[in-house]
């Protein structure tokens, strides 16, 4: 899926495309594709896409197990701090991201690994 994903990347500017997968406890699976606009900042990254598609879908946050990105060339690489985060709020301490490409580098990390010092939802209690 996240293969499948990255075809549909919208990535004029940087032409670098990625696609996502994520998986939820209920076997349903989810995609996206980073998708960029010329005003950079509201440009949305493929792993956030498909994130949101799972919520949008009525997964709820912690059901999420696993994320897998895929990026095409010879190397894989780790999701940004922003999808870091959401990813930190929206899965468990133990599900796991995997960054594939086409040469056989794999990273994995655990989100309590890829956000050891999150900001939560507790950060907000007062």
């Amino acid at each position: 899926m996240a293969v499948s994903a990255a075809g549909h990347s919208h990535s004029p500017y940087s032409r670098f495309r990625v696609g996502a997968a994520v998986s939820s406890v209920s076997g349903a699976a989810y995609s996206g594709c980073n998708v960029e606009n010329a005003s950079f900042g509201l440009t949305q990254c493929a792993e956030r896409a498909a994130l949101t598609a799972a919520v949008s879908a009525g997964e709820a946050p912690g059901s999420l197990q696993f994320l897998v990105l895929y990026i095409p060339g010879t190397e894989a690489h780790p999701p940004c701090g922003a999808c870091r985060q959401v990813m930190r709020e929206l899965m468990s301490e133990d599900s796991m991201v995997w960054s594939t490409c086409d040469s056989e580098d794999v990273r994995s990390w655990s989100a309590a690994e890829y956000l050891p010092d999150p900001f939560t939802p507790e950060s907000l209690q007062r």
